[in-house]
């Protein structure tokens, strides 16, 4: 098409190029390609991310020939069509939609039949012969324009309809008739005046373009979009395109239709059509759940030429992009055209199995498989997750913060559910957000949902760090702390009510959903061991126990790289032990705790060296300071005062014993806390000095090592253990550990 300055900002479909995908954004190069591949799709232009960036040098002006471009590219869609855009009698009617270089939440959604007023309505109903369709098309629009270009909230509009589909014998939004769809949207148009401040949609169809187009622009620096480009580091220069596309209707009665569909099932990855559609609908329809759409399998018997025709068009585009694909089509009076494809977005079972299968069909080779499986698609095979069968309704989505899934009931304080916790019941801790005040209620907390915040928040960082499942920015919850309850678009839910958290996918639902473990299939096997014929690095695991170390190996692991003999101490009888050891008064004292420690950490040191057969072991000795193996100062003083309340209570001699006793044994407990305060105790009495304060702890530590080496070993086991000495700063600290390990394996 000609040019009206020297730069192009704008592209009709078929002179575009699928390879544009940073100039044309990703949903423009996918209908540029289709269009050249002789695919039916409704004809239209993209104005580029060149024109968003330019916009936003120019102090938020379309840069100079860019608005005459794009009237070059309606009239070039007005040839195509046989229409016009504005024209009160046969008018064309385009969609609006943003199309970033990657897909990203937070930018503009669709506008569907823009160019529609008081005068091309009456003429879009005689150009379909149908009144009701064209008044449905404009109350669409209407809404849409409304809530995504003017900003007015969706539930005002939404209580409109409900109020008048109310009144019908269906009570569904095909059961409107024309005339209250003109007091429907006679109401939407007053919401907008009131709501906008006397504001109104433009009856000129070309000012409509010219609004939306700039709040696709306006939408690329919106806080959601800029939040989410700071995370996943996308630059903020790449700009969004604009698609504007002839619109066809899927709303045209029995024959027409809308749907979304991926060429695989992208919970499994199952190479089988996968989606849904809906007969006498528009593409919001199946998106907000007005209707029940139908799985796209049951539109091969409702229009099996259709049906036919469309698997053929998504096998080809499969195997055009060598990746699985999201596509989104409408049938207008049993005319299939295709609207988009992009690369589906999949969990992490179906990543590796459609990455697999990719191979053994030849669409894609080894290294390509693996490179296509991100580390967070494996992190998920994981954790448990949501049965992908489940039928449990969402009640909101955020970001997927902290994989896994988990289930529990509501709590809006960390104290209580702390409490709760402490009873035995499971919760989920639900805030506007979380800080570090709420850290105890998030450790008693079987997962954790909020409001605001992203994928580095405070809530995300600290559940990955505990292994919890955590959704983060759900931000349809609307959180009222007074009244102790949630609601999602009408949807109350009250303390104490089950939710069941997916943080794979940042789904909530409601009620008790239906979890299942990771299973590492045949699949993963086959990808990891694809994996080993490219890595360079070779890769041990952490494992602090028998269990671990197992499903370490399990995993691939070549070996053990750090096992933290302080973890193996963390279990009531092992604490007692070590609590005695530490309060000990003398070496004999502390030698005879830690021989009630010895069979403990040389039974573990077994079940480690047996897993992980034929594989080195590095084991660090003790390495935290001893304060963490004793309980809180605050918490010692805090009983110390609750047991003289007690004495001054006590009831008889007996009981002032006791109490005193109790007292007694606490004051000396704290002293042992308060002597082994440090003000800094990651860089003082650890590590290698406990060895040189305490060698019997060495020593102890090392028989354990050793003597399970040597049991392992007679039962035909190979065994490598290597012995890792911590916080070494000088030589001799060095040389003095090391004679003490010698020393043992000689004994041995």
């Amino acid at each position: 098409m000609s040019q009206n300055s020297e730069h192009k900002w704008v592209y009709l479909f078929e002179d575009g190029d699928g390879q544009q995908r940073a100039l044309l954004g990703g949903k423009g190069a996918g209908l540029a390609d289709m269009t050249r591949a002789g695919l039916p799709v409704p004809p239209g232009f993209i104005v580029t991310t060149e024109a968003c960036n330019a916009y936003y040098a120019n102090g938020k002006n379309f840069p100079e020939g860019m608005w005459e471009q794009v009237i070059e590219g309606l009239r070039a869609v007005e040839q195509k069509t046989g229409k016009r855009f504005g024209d009160p009698e046969n008018p064309l009617l385009v969609s609006v939609r943003s199309g970033a270089p990657f897909s990203m939440p937070g930018m503009m959604d669709t506008v569907l039949n823009l160019g529609l007023n008081e005068q091309t309505v009456q003429g879009l109903a005689t150009q379909t012969g149908d009144l009701r369709f064209s008044l449905d098309a404009y109350r669409r629009f209407a809404t849409l324009f409304g809530e995504i270009v003017m900003g007015v909230a969706h539930e005002k509009f939404e209580r409109v309809m409900e109020r008048y589909k109310a009144q019908t014998e269906g009570g569904r939004d095909t059961d409107l008739s024309p005339e209250q769809l003109r007091d429907i949207i006679a109401a939407q148009k007053q919401i907008i005046f009131s709501d906008q401040s006397g504001l109104a949609i433009p009856e000129d169809p070309y000012e409509q373009l010219r609004v939306a187009i700039a709040a696709v622009f306006n939408s690329w620096m919106g806080r959601r979009a800029c939040d989410y480009r700071r995370v996943n580091r996308i630059p903020d220069d790449l700009g969004t395109a604009v698609n504007v596309q002839a619109m066809v209707f899927g709303n045209m009665g029995a024959e027409s239709g809308t749907g979304v569909a991926f060429t695989r099932n992208p919970s499994t990855g199952e190479k089988k059509l996968y989606g849904e559609y809906l007969l006498n609908a528009q593409g919001e329809d199946v998106v907000a759940g007005i209707r029940t759409p139908q799985p796209i399998s049951q539109l091969q018997e409702e229009l099996p030429a259709v049906y036919e025709q469309f698997r053929n068009i998504v096998e080809l585009l499969e195997r055009h992009y060598h990746d699985m694909q999201d596509v989104e089509f409408t049938i207008e009076r049993g005319r299939l055209f295709m609207l988009q494809t992009r690369t589906g977005k999949r969990t992490g079972a179906a990543s590796v199995q459609v990455a697999v299968d990719m191979v053994h069909e030849g669409l894609i080779d080894k290294a390509t498989a693996v490179c296509r499986v991100t580390p967070e698609q494996l992190d998920q095979l994981l954790h448990p997750t949501v049965d992908p069968d489940t039928d449990a309704k969402v009640v909101a989505k955020g970001l997927p913060a902290s994989p896994g899934a988990a289930q529990g009931k509501v709590v809006f304080d960390p104290d209580e559910a702390e409490e709760m916790a402490r009873e035995g019941e499971k919760v989920v801790l639900v805030r506007q957000e979380t800080s570090p005040d709420d850290f105890h209620g998030m450790v008693a907390a079987q997962a954790i949902v909020t409001a605001r915040g992203g994928m580095t928040s405070h809530a995300a960082v600290v559940a990955r760090g505990m292994g919890k499942s955590c959704v983060c920015g759900a931000s349809v919850l609307n959180i009222d702390y007074s009244q102790q309850q949630f609601n999602v678009n009408g949807i109350v839910v009250p303390k104490g009510e089950w939710i069941t958290v997916d943080g794979s996918t940042g789904r909530v639902f409601l009620g008790r959903v239906p979890t299942i473990q990771p299973t590492l299939g045949d699949d993963f096997r086959e990808l990891m061991t694809w994996a080993d014929e490219f890595r360079r690095l070779r890769v041990r695991a952490n494992a602090d126990t028998p269990r671990d170390a197992q499903v370490a190996r399990d995993f691939g692991a070549e070996g053990v790289g750090l096992c933290r003999t302080e973890h193996m101490f963390f279990g009531d009888e092992r604490l007692a032990a070590m609590r005695e050891m530490i309060l000990a008064d003398g070496v004999g004292a502390r030698e005879k705790a830690l021989e009630r420690l010895l069979p403990l950490q040389r039974r573990d040191f077994v079940g480690i060296f047996k897993a992980m057969e034929g594989l080195p072991v590095t084991i660090r000795l003790l390495d935290p300071p001893l304060h963490e193996f004793l309980p809180n100062m605050e918490e010692l003083l805090g009983e110390l005062s609750e047991l003289k309340l007690s004495l001054q209570r006590a009831a008889s001699i007996r009981d002032m014993d006791r109490t005193l006793d109790e007292i007694d044994g606490k004051r000396k407990l704290l002293h042992q806390v308060e002597r082994l305060h440090e003000a800094n105790p990651m860089l003082g009495h650890r590590g290698c000095r406990l060895g040189l304060i305490y060698p019997e702890v060495t020593r102890m530590q090392v028989r354990a090592i050793f003597e399970a080496a040597c049991e392992v070993q007679g039962e035909g086991v190979e065994v490598k253990p290597e012995i890792m000495v911590p916080l070494v700063s000088t030589a001799e600290e060095l040389r003095n550990q090391a004679e003490l390990i010698h020393e043992v394996a000689r004994q041995v």
